[in-house]
């Protein structure tokens, strides 16, 4: 049989058998089963080709969307936008004085391609673009590779952005992470690619890509500058490993560059740190090798090559002109033209404030145009005034003692000592205007880069009160200039403020007085008394950007827990300058481009605060800072001219902080003295008062003076010596009974207690008269004296002098209370003319009796126990021969015997029962005696260094109250 035979007998066979199978039970459920399975495979690759043509519309509608809002840019706007690194801004003093250009915060050198080596190139290629030469802008399979990893959260991210992309993302975009960003990037890859050949991308790339730092610390961008700041040599001149090391910092910057941060001194980084930049060149070199870039004898030789003896040296740096100048106008340049750019895309203020991704994306568009759009900005500084004052505060020698402060390099965890001194803060502003004509930042910008004028926020101690306490109590018509505060101790929900020296209490004061002797418990009393209106109101309307709700309801703010930055505290007293008109401090005159176009003109709007009566009267009673008992008397003496100032101290809790704020008709400078931070690592607090001679408002006013000076030397046209402060026509002077601050009476004139100061007419002036004053009958019981009973004994009152009544004390301690007799103590301005403090609350009952001894001659006694003992009785045999006052001596001498006894007698005139003894022994016929008495003993007054400020006990539920400050 032949071969062909076989085959189609096979076949029949074959043929025979699968229909059999056909037919079969298992035949034909697999044929029905295969047929479904094929339908259903037919059905998914249909639902997936629909699915996947859902998907790329989508996808396609999404994409869309992200860029609808990307304004269609031209090629010259693109090129200008790409190459757009060579165009410096300017900064201006005030009248037009040139002071540099801008500080950019990365240095940067402008190369052309054919000055870079071959390598650098290469090594580029291999790692971050491999495609360069043949994509279209975008590698889509990297874009797709990039989503699924974001979109899986994938811990492997290997990137997708070409060269193309990165340049887009660097000159046009921003650096925040949406996709909306990613988008507008692909499609301005792709648009860029239609007119700009690969090596004008290549070299742009490589002109504004960021590596890092060089050998001083500083941050560098372009591939000529790394090449310099790393190897000290040209980028032409880079051999394999060092261009390799180059081209492998931009992926990780900070990480791969072999120097410290210009923060820790610059230098070399530790071994351990340098070897991540190692690997990384080592990894460049593998992908060179592996693109065909280098061969295997060249990769070879790169790897056993000592990278790290090519590293530059630290080298000097050129200094910087007025880093704290420089700084704060780029700051303030960024902000305007953040509000600038966001306005013109039609962003509300608001929505701006409210979103922070959103402003952060302004910023950086703000911060990049600041530096690279060739902008003329004009400030308000003073040149000459400035240069001045910054010498003065650096030639100072008596800021007070310097700590040290353990530091650590956040790169290397090394720990390191440095220098923790009494930093200043000072800033001068034209008080009609708001121009910020002069300040000082701090002693050393390379120390501390914080400027302490316009960035520190502390507690503003007693410089508050006249900004939140007096002046308000003024502009409400609670107070005149010279009404009566109470300055009594009192304890209100476990708080007890007290005066910087602890037992002082004035009683009665004149507002004037207690705001220039800056006394604590008089302010916050009067605070209370105004507290429900909220006054914090006053401060919102001046700039403070610290205040928190509970800083509108808590009475210890009186006393200065709010934080305030230097320029804002000096801002509301230039209101006070001003005639209570507002006007916000700034530092930016104008911007200009680089075609002179004007972009910004800073616009000056006064906004009033206080009424000019309210804050011609509190200047008035500031003056007093300044003289006799004020907190501050050493600056005028110090001054080598006398204009007409006000100023106010103040010091905060363990003397963190120490301020001095004057101002004169034109100008206003506030002095703030204070370590860096409060408390330090280790729990230690900073004190200005510890390790330091002279008082720290002593040594703050000290520089307030020496600046002055200098000021009115440099620009005496703006300082304006001879100016006054015109007196509004409705601040009147008028009489008033000093202890009530009433209209006075016929007794309260008899008494003596007239006085005269300023009102505001248009709220207050006295008009009630005077209903205060009493007899001056008084009683001493325990030291203190209270008002006579009318049954109390006539030989235990004493008169002369005047008493007040009962209503006069509930009103003048309400709401808090206190220990009335407080109220006219020995120190008291009224204390020769006011004898009497409160009516003694009897409780009827006898005293408890006394317990007698007799020895020689001398029969001495117990005190009562009781209370409201005024004095005793003396008796022999039932004939009174003495009677001892409250706080004379408990003895008495005693001729011949007989039955001796002692009687207590208390307010009301009941006596006690007699505490006797009986003495055997003949004695003369008793002449009664008179003991002398013993005045009254004055408590002794605290000792008070040039008139005290007070310092604040803590209340637990509060923020904690700030000291007072006093001279030494």
């Amino acid at each position: 049989m032949s071969h062909k035979q076989n085959e189609e007998r096979f076949a029949t066979r074959f043929e025979r058998k699968y229909n059999e199978f056909q037919q079969s039970k298992a035949g034909s459920v697999i044929r029905i089963g295969s047929g479904i399975a094929w339908n259903l495979m037919i059905f998914l690759l249909v639902v997936m080709f629909i699915g996947g043509i859902f998907a790329v519309s989508v996808g396609a509608g999404y994409f869309a969307h992200l860029v609808s809002k990307e304004p269609l840019r031209s090629p010259e706007e693109m090129r200008d936008a790409v190459f757009n690194y060579e165009e410096t801004s300017e900064i201006y003093y005030a009248n037009n004085v040139f002071f540099g250009t801008i500080n950019a915060d990365i240095e940067r050198e402008k190369t052309t391609l054919d000055k870079i080596s071959p390598y650098v190139i290469d090594a580029v290629y291999a790692t971050e673009d491999e495609y360069f030469e043949e994509h279209e802008g975008i590698v889509p399979k990297a874009i797709i590779r990039g989503l699924l990893q974001d979109v899986t959260n994938s811990s492997s991210q290997t990137g997708g952005s070409t060269l193309t992309q990165q340049l887009i993302k660097n000159q046009i975009l921003t650096n925040e992470v949406s996709y909306e960003r990613k988008a507008k990037e692909i499609l301005l890859a792709m648009r860029l690619e239609h007119f700009m050949t690969k090596d004008e991308i290549l070299e742009a790339y490589l002109n504004v890509i960021p590596y890092g730092r060089n050998a001083i610390g500083q941050n560098i961008a372009g591939v000529e500058t790394a090449a310099r700041g790393i190897f000290n040599k040209s980028a032409s001149d880079l051999n394999l490993p060092q261009a390799a090391f180059i081209a492998g910092i931009p992926q990780a910057p900070f990480a791969y560059t072999p120097f410290k941060s210009n923060v820790s001194g610059g230098g070399l980084k530790s071994d351990d740190l340098l070897e991540r930049g190692i690997s990384r060149m080592k990894t460049v070199l593998f992908r060179m090798k592996e693109t065909g870039y280098i061969t295997e004898a060249e990769y070879k030789e790169a790897l056993a090559y000592d990278i790290k003896k090519d590293f530059r040296e630290p080298y000097l740096r050129a200094n910087v002109e007025e880093p704290y100048l420089t700084h704060e106008i780029q700051n303030r340049t960024v902000d305007i033209l953040t509000e600038i750019f966001a306005a013109e895309d039609g962003i509300d203020p608001e929505r701006l404030e409210q979103e922070q991704k959103l402003k952060e994306k302004y910023r950086i568009i703000a911060d990049r145009a600041m530096r690279t759009k060739g902008y003329r900005i004009h400030s308000t500084v003073d040149r000459d005034m400035y240069k001045e004052m910054n010498r003065v505060a650096k030639e100072y020698q008596n800021y007070g003692f310097t700590y040290k402060r353990e530091k650590r390099d956040p790169e290397t965890g090394e720990k390191y000592l440095v220098d923790d001194p009494v930093q200043v803060g000072a800033m001068m502003i034209e008080n009609s205007t708001g121009r910020i004509l002069s300040f000082v930042g701090g002693r050393d910008f390379e120390l501390s880069e914080v400027n302490h004028a316009t960035q520190a926020y502390r507690q503003l101690g007693s410089s508050i009160k006249p900004l939140l306490v007096y002046a308000p109590a003024i502009e409400y018509g609670v107070i005149g200039a010279g009404s009566p505060v109470v300055d009594v101790k009192f304890t209100s929900r476990g708080w007890s403020p007290s005066n910087y020296v602890a037992s002082y209490e004035a009683g009665i004061i004149p507002a004037r007085q207690a705001l220039a002797m800056s006394l604590n418990v008089a302010t916050v009393r009067l605070y209370y008394d105004i507290i429900d209106k909220r006054p914090m109101e006053f401060l919102h309307k001046m700039g403070f950007s610290r205040l928190t709700e509970t800083d509108y309801t808590v009475p210890s703010a009186a006393l200065g827990t709010v934080d305030a930055s230097v320029e804002e505290n000096t801002n509301a007293f230039a209101t006070l300058g001003n005639g209570g008109k507002y006007a916000q401090s700034y530092m930016i005159e104008r911007i200009e481009d680089k075609q002179g176009n004007i972009i910004y003109q800073h616009e000056v709007n006064p906004v009033e605060v206080f009424s000019p009566e309210t804050a011609y009267i509190v200047t008035d009673m500031l003056k007093g800072v300044l003289h006799g008992n004020g907190t501050a008397p050493a600056v005028t003496g110090q001054m080598n001219f006398r204009p007409d100032m006000a100023a106010k101290t103040g010091t905060s809790n363990d003397f963190a902080d120490s301020w001095l704020v004057g101002y004169t008709p034109n100008v206003s400078l506030g002095v703030w003295f204070g370590y860096k931070d409060k408390i330090v690592e280790n729990g230690v607090k900073r004190n200005l008062s510890q390790r330091s001679g002279a008082h720290p408002t002593t040594r703050v006013s000290g520089l307030f003076s020496r600046m002055m000076n200098v000021a009115n030397a440099t620009n005496p046209d703006v300082i304006k010596a001879g100016a006054r402060f015109e007196r509004p026509a409705q601040v009147v002077n008028r009489s008033f009974c000093g202890i009530s601050g009433l209209a006075p009476s016929d007794a309260c004139s008899s008494a003596g207690l007239v006085r005269s100061d300023l009102f505001n007419a248009k709220v207050m002036v006295p008009s009630k008269a005077d209903d205060s004053i009493i007899s001056g009958s008084y009683v001493s019981v325990k030291g203190e004296n209270y008002l006579a009973h009318p049954s109390t004994p006539a030989e235990f009152i004493r008169a002369g002098g005047t008493g007040v009544n009962e209503q006069f004390i509930q009103r003048m301690l309400a709401p808090l209370g206190g220990n009335a007799s407080k109220l006219f103590p020995s120190n008291s301005l009224f204390a020769k003319s006011v004898v009497s403090g409160k009516v003694f609350p009897a409780d009827n009952v006898a005293p408890a009796p006394v317990t007698v001894s007799y020895n020689g001659s001398t029969l001495t006694w117990t005190a009562s126990p009781s209370n409201d003992v005024i004095g005793y009785y003396v008796m022999r045999d039932g004939v009174r021969i003495g009677t001892i006052h409250d706080g004379q001596s408990l003895a008495m001498n005693v001729s011949g015997g007989g039955n001796l006894s002692v009687v207590a007698v208390d307010i009301t005139g009941l006596t006690s029962a007699p505490a006797s003894i009986t003495v055997e022994q003949e004695v003369e016929e008793p002449i009664e005696e008179k003991p002398e008495e013993k005045p009254e003993e004055k408590p002794e007054k605290p000792e008070e260094p040039e008139k005290p400020e007070e310092k604040p006990e803590e209340k637990p539920s509060e923020p904690e109250a700030p000291e007072e400050d006093k001279e030494s």
